[in-house]
């Protein structure tokens, strides 16, 4: 059996984490979510005569979420989710970038390149310890054995050569892209579910009035109160979770490039050089 290459022994060291955050912090957030609703937004001292059956007090906005009802906490879940993957997000491609400038290491690469000094860009490499170092690590690796490799034409070294960064940056890009499929999830649906539990409360309010018999606009005004703030925190949510979608993926498109750019470098050297 073959060992294992440096960056597919991260990737499988890290998957089964990855691959399992998220069944047990959503679970997780949601039962912190569900006490905040009951202990803190639905404390008696939120209501009228500290009865959460009644109305909250006048401009207490605690017990007005308190009585937006069950969606308030998978509403909260929604958003606390989006704050956590946000920061582990934030951890994940801090790292990935790596130490220092990524354009500054992929120009400093082309000048090793350009001296043939392969160890020493193996040794900025190392010292860069992100997405784009392991990825050149792996062409450079390459590079030297195709280097002292006889009977191959140069073409067949170049395309071992590209084949090698191909995979290394394979195997690093589910690291980058991991969990955004969760943002992404939770900006389509933190928007309906807000609507959802609008609509609930709407048909409560409108309910409670036709049953009082006469029109009740302090009560009227009180639901929709109620029934809009789960669209205020739907809304909310969703606006947040595309805003960082959209960052990281840019963040993430940035950093590809530079593989790209880099790898092309390495490959064109190789061919340049080589006879």
């Amino acid at each position: 059996m073959t060992a294992a290459k440096p960056t597919q022994a991260k990737q499988e060291q890290g998957g089964g984490i990855g691959a399992i955050f998220p069944f047990i912090i959503i679970p997780i957030l949601y039962v912190v979510s569900w006490s905040i609703w009951k202990f803190v937004f639905g404390s008696p001292a939120n209501f009228i005569d500290n009865d959460p059956t009644k109305d909250p007090l006048p401009g207490n906005y605690a017990g007005t979420i308190y009585k937006g009802g069950f969606v308030v906490p998978i509403l909260l879940t929604l958003f606390f989710t989006v704050i956590v993957f946000v920061i582990e997000r934030f951890i994940t491609l801090g790292k990935a970038k790596g130490a220092g400038n990524v354009d500054t290491f992929v120009r400093a690469i082309r000048g090793f390149l350009d001296r043939g000094d392969i160890s020493g860009a193996t040794a900025a490499c190392d010292k860069q310890k992100g997405v784009v170092g392991n990825v050149v690590r792996a062409g450079l690796s390459k590079y030297a054995e195709m280097a002292k490799t006889t009977g191959m034409e140069k073409d067949e070294k170049v395309m071992a050569i590209q084949k090698e960064i191909e995979e290394a940056t394979t195997l690093e890009l589910p690291m980058l892209e991991r969990n955004l499929n969760i943002l992404a999830t939770v900006a389509s649906i933190a928007t309906l579910m807000g609507l959802f539990g609008t609509v609930l409360g709407m048909i409560r309010s409108f309910a409670a009035l036709a049953n009082a018999g006469a029109p009740d606009s302090t009560a009227l005004a009180t639901g929709i109160s109620e029934a809009l703030i789960n669209t205020a925190l739907g809304i909310g949510t969703s606006a947040l979770a595309i805003i960082f979608y959209n960052f990281f993926t840019s963040r993430i498109d940035s950093l590809t490039y530079r593989v790209d750019e880099a790898g092309y470098s390495l490959t064109q050297t190789f061919a340049t050089k080589e006879h």
